[in-house]
């Protein structure tokens, strides 16, 4: 009861501290005469992967690196394929150039980085060194495109303090995540009840609850029409996760963070695959549509109902395995493909 109880606290926790920071963020980016996809970017990714650096941190300190990693690649997962699968299908997303150009490659390219590292069976303290580097490398990537592309505060707009909207950041960042912590910690207690190990624990329930924030924020970011907001949200929080909070855990864990076979065969390629992914649906039309954002959300429910027979040993997931594998990843990835090439024929 106490389980189910944290649950339902941590959800209205959720959904104030997403209102306030969406909200705050459109202000402060109005305010400091800078694009609100910068602002997703930076201080709203940065603030809603909060959950995951106490989280991933917390576990390899604990000797957890199950969940450490479980927690990151399982929130990226989530991250594009539950949450802007529901905030397209909420209001269908506009995308930036800037993302098909810069960010979504560079997410590519990050994700294909940490498997590199971790191919060897442990991320250890230099590759955490390596990792917190590029989060500092892409933090200022970003202040320098935010500088280049900022526009003048116009005189006539009115006023807005940027001290207060940088209060509602914080109190909603605050509110965001008190509130996934309470979930988690009721989620958490929920599946150890029902015997479901760490790895799926951390792949699954640990990384919804720490991906909350982002689900919320961006819902909210698209109800409100700050789709720059909502994208830039995810795209910015899952380089953050694999920079800064993958890079903190390996740096913390006195040995390292050993990366389970499972991981290295199943879970980092999904991780690798879905940033992919990204890129035909964000170039064609420049846009994700809500029968986009349809299939991003079955793939994650055809990905959590696997993990799920996976860990009861159920004859269902092989048969489940095998049809994503060689039958429905494929025919998707030829039509996403097909579509962009329509999409490039199409432009000047």
């Amino acid at each position: 009861m106490v389980a189910f109880g944290l649950l339902a606290v941590g959800l209205v926790a959720l959904v104030v501290g997403a209102e306030m920071l969406v909200r705050g963020a459109s202000r402060l980016a109005a305010a400091a005469g800078v694009s609100s996809l910068a602002i997703g970017l930076t201080v709203v990714a940065y603030g809603t992967s909060a959950p995951e650096v106490a989280v991933s941190v917390n576990a390899a300190l604990h000797d957890q690196a199950d969940i450490a990693l479980g927690n990151v690649v399982g929130s990226n997962t989530c991250n594009v394929l539950l949450i802007l699968g529901i905030s397209a299908i909420a209001a269908p997303l506009a995308v930036s150039s800037q993302l098909v150009r810069i960010d979504v490659p560079l997410m590519i390219a990050v994700s294909l980085g940490v498997v590199g590292l971790a191919y060897d069976g442990v991320l250890g303290w230099g590759d955490g060194c390596l990792l917190l580097l590029g989060a500092a490398a892409y933090t200022v990537l970003q202040l320098v495109l935010a500088k280049r592309d900022s526009s003048p505060v116009d005189p006539e707009a009115p006023k807005v303090s940027v001290m207060a909207s940088i209060l509602l950041v914080a109190f909603g960042l605050a509110t965001l995540v008190l509130g996934s912590r309470w979930m988690v910690d009721g989620a958490v207690r929920i599946a150890e009840a029902w015997g479901v190990s760490q790895l799926v624990i951390g792949l699954t329930i640990v990384a919804i609850g720490t991906s909350l924030p982002e689900l919320v924020t961006s819902l909210v970011a698209s109800l409100r029409g700050e789709r720059d907001i909502a994208v830039g949200n995810i795209v910015g929080s899952n380089l953050f996760n694999l920079t800064a909070v993958l890079g903190a855990a390996a740096f913390a864990s006195p040995a390292g963070l050993p990366i389970s076979a499972e991981a290295l065969r199943f879970d980092l390629p999904v991780m690798v695959g879905v940033s992919v992914v990204c890129l035909p649906i964000f170039f064609t039309g420049m846009t994700i549509n809500r029968w986009e954002g349809a299939l991003l959300l079955a793939y994650y429910v055809a990905y959590v109902a696997y993990l799920v027979l996976e860990s009861q040993r159920h004859h269902a997931a092989v048969a489940l395995g095998d049809a994503l594998r060689w039958f429905v990843l494929p025919m998707t990835a030829l039509v996403l493909v097909t579509l962009a090439m329509k999409e490039l024929r199409r432009r000047p």
